[in-house]
């Protein structure tokens, strides 16, 4: 059963947001009250979105938001420590499903690794549309995830199964040209709420906000984001690193030049349809060397530092230990098999459901 919220307006919700002030966590609860059961009049919402856009979410506002969605979600139970693997979108370079496929390297190097995500919105090629393409039957319900999870130590938790509510937002969404709050309270709101985190965020403005509202909730683990603009550990250039952990939050650099990895322009990892993206990650299990597999080895080595929690180590000793381990699932074969196991445990769950 849901809290009692106090009632509002959207006339004094708003005004409070174009006076650049910051909605209180009854105000933010109610707005996604009002979105998530189809109470929130489009124009109301589209007004809202933006004003909200021009102001930028707040730490507490999206802390709010996020609870709200939770108390909407399916229920899910990973009681285990897990990371999650997942990035902002929205950095407009059309890569390849880089955490995606690194979330199966990171499983196969010996994490436990539950994965929320949807369909592409700003590409061509979300999470849920690559595994699909891989064979991965990601119409799981909760219960179903936890024990594909107890097997073989990986789940992907649909996003529009999970918080099915959110689509009423999507008519206003879709008649805005700008990016919405909805951007950031994706990643941060996993129905399984792992407790570690690999997180790549496109909006610099965002990523503190985003490790703020992870630290509130006791989630260890990186905030990132290329300082070339991508969303993920660049290849390019150095990314900033936002570390939480004893909950306090700590910048670094990091430069994969340092555990030589070659630089790599972010057009030698543009991708494509779900297809072509599917076939590119068989390629890198099956040993193909190259940018690509670079990108996803380092983004898992992000995951699986993230799971590992050696915290006291800086940065890029913790990476270059995740890296070590990131090959060795790849090389030995270990993520190609377990991608098998997995698309073949997902038919069977569904195959096999009561009637």
């Amino acid at each position: 059963m849901t809290s009692p919220i106090a009632p509002q307006d959207w006339g004094s919700i708003n005004a409070h947001l174009q006076g650049l002030q910051e909605l209180s966590p009854e105000q933010a609860r109610w707005v996604m009250r009002e979105i998530l059961t189809d109470s929130a009049p489009k124009t109301e919402l589209k007004t809202f979105l933006t004003n909200m856009y021009s102001k930028g979410e707040a730490p507490n506002e999206v802390e709010a938001f996020v609870n709200e969605m939770f108390e909407f979600s399916l229920p899910i139970s990973i009681p285990d420590r897990a990371v999650d693997i997942v990035g902002t979108g929205g950095d407009g370079a059309h890569t390849i499903n880089i955490s995606t496929t690194a979330a199966i390297i990171t499983t196969a190097a010996g994490a436990r690794t539950v994965k929320h995500g949807s369909v592409a919105a700003t590409s061509k090629s979300g999470a849920a549309d690559l595994l699909r393409a891989l064979g991965v039957n990601i119409d799981l319900t909760g219960p179903e995830i936890e024990h594909v999870v107890k097997r073989l130590g990986i789940g992907f938790c649909f996003a529009q199964k999970f918080h099915a509510s959110l689509r009423f937002a999507a008519p206003a969404r879709k008649e805005l040209t700008h990016p919405t709050m909805f951007n950031t309270l994706g990643p941060l709101a996993n129905p399984a709420q792992p407790k570690a985190i690999a997180l790549g965020v496109a909006n610099p403005k965002m990523m503190r906000v985003m490790a703020d509202v992870l630290r509130k909730r006791g989630v260890e683990g990186y905030v990132f984001r290329g300082d070339d603009g991508l969303d993920e550990i660049s290849l390019e250039t150095t990314t900033t690193v936002l570390q939480i952990s004893g909950g306090e939050i700590r910048e670094e650099k990091f430069d994969p030049a340092n555990l030589n990895i070659p630089s790599s322009p972010i057009s030698e990892l543009v991708g494509g349809e779900a297809e072509y993206n599917a076939d590119v990650t068989r390629r890198i299990f099956a040993g193909e060397h190259g940018a690509p597999r670079d990108a996803v080895l380092l983004n898992a080595a992000a995951g699986i530092a993230a799971f590992k929690a050696d915290f006291d180590l800086t940065v890029e000793q913790q990476f270059a230990n995740g890296l070590t381990l990131a090959t060795q699932a790849v090389d030995s074969g270990k993520a190609e098999k377990l991608l098998g196991e997995w698309a073949k445990l997902t038919q069977e769950v569904v195959a096999n459901r009561p009637v």
